[in-house]
């Protein structure tokens, strides 16, 4: 049986950098009031917005998971924020509450399988399993609930060994779960392990090819290994999968620049310092594009950057 993970302080960038959303993904979320705006956020808010990020994933439209939201919270007792208090899934492109296989379809309350009210109650203590492991549904929420573990532990400073285990066991219960690979890849790249960090990075992606925050890191693995160009590659993977990734953008304008490619890396400035104008990194995104507009002017074109700047993926 797992502890309940111990009450932890998230700031708005640690939440973006553990689960790979850019801050104007977060921005919309919240203007669409699907999630509160925060600054600082609870174990319980990770929670929310993973499910929210699932959704995401499996293309449910946004008013549709509105609607089922606001549907939830009339037809629950007691349930105000149902991302937060409850395990939500895709059926099909409907959303749809889960508990050990059965589900019920959150706008329409239909029983898609046979399922009671005191199991419906239980779902408050996830990410917590408390029953012993006997279905593949239940494997998976005990996975959920390592990797919920796993998270904290990094947020908390605890001992690298105590994070990997927490990984591992997540892993070991779920073998798919590419959230786990992503994040035990990045403890083992902290710890200079490359080999160990790559091979966590490439599973993860076998599972999951349009994971962003996967190609993010694999691209800053090979960028560190001096390998630019394959860096770039998935780097450019990453935000095939998520245009918006304001941090793959800087790195992306970081090595186009380091290999002489100025006209791209004014590009990718110009997107990050739309996207994240506010922060510390963007004064050096905004020193570095200083720096190659003066390099990338013609003589003689008043100050015009060099032909051909415009459309260069």
């Amino acid at each position: 049986m797992l502890a309940a993970p111990p009450s932890q302080v998230f700031t708005r960038r640690d939440v973006r950098r553990v689960l790979g959303i850019a801050e104007q993904q977060l921005r919309s979320w919240e203007k669409q009031e699907l999630v509160p705006r925060l600054q600082e956020y609870a174990f319980s808010d990770l929670i929310a917005l993973r499910s929210l990020q699932k959704l995401r994933k499996n293309r449910v439209p946004l008013e549709r998971i509105r609607r089922a939201m606001n549907a939830l919270r009339k037809k629950l007792q007691g349930i105000s924020d149902p991302l937060r208090e409850l395990k939500i899934v895709c059926e099909g492109r409907e959303v749809a509450v889960l508990l050990e296989g059965q589900k019920m379809e959150a706008v329409s309350g239909q029983l898609l399988l046979d399922f009671d009210r005191e199991e419906l109650n239980s779902l408050l203590s996830f990410p917590v399993v408390r029953q012993p492991v006997r279905s593949p549904v239940a494997r998976r929420l005990e996975a959920e609930a390592w990797f919920e573990k796993g998270l904290t532990l990094e947020q908390t400073g605890a001992p690298v060994e105590e994070i990997i285990e927490a990984y591992q066991r997540a892993l070991e219960l779920d073998p798919r779960s590419a959230g786990a690979l992503a994040n035990l890849g990045t403890v083992y790249y902290h710890m200079r392990k490359w080999e160990d960090a790559e091979r966590c990075y490439r599973q993860a992606l076998e599972i999951d090819n349009r994971y962003a925050l996967a190609h993010f890191n694999l691209g800053n693995l090979l960028d560190e290994l001096g390998k630019t160009s394959q860096a770039i590659a998935h780097y450019q993977a990453a935000l095939r999968a998520d245009p918006n990734y304001a941090d793959a953008h800087y790195n992306l304008a970081l090595a186009y620049q380091t290999r002489g490619d100025f006209m791209r890396a004014v590009k990718h400035w110009k997107t990050y310092l739309k996207l994240d104008p506010g922060s510390t990194w963007a004064s050096i995104a905004r020193r570095e594009l200083e720096k190659l507009c003066r390099l990338t002017v013609v003589p003689g074109s008043r100050g015009k950057q060099n032909p051909g700047a415009s459309g260069v993926s």
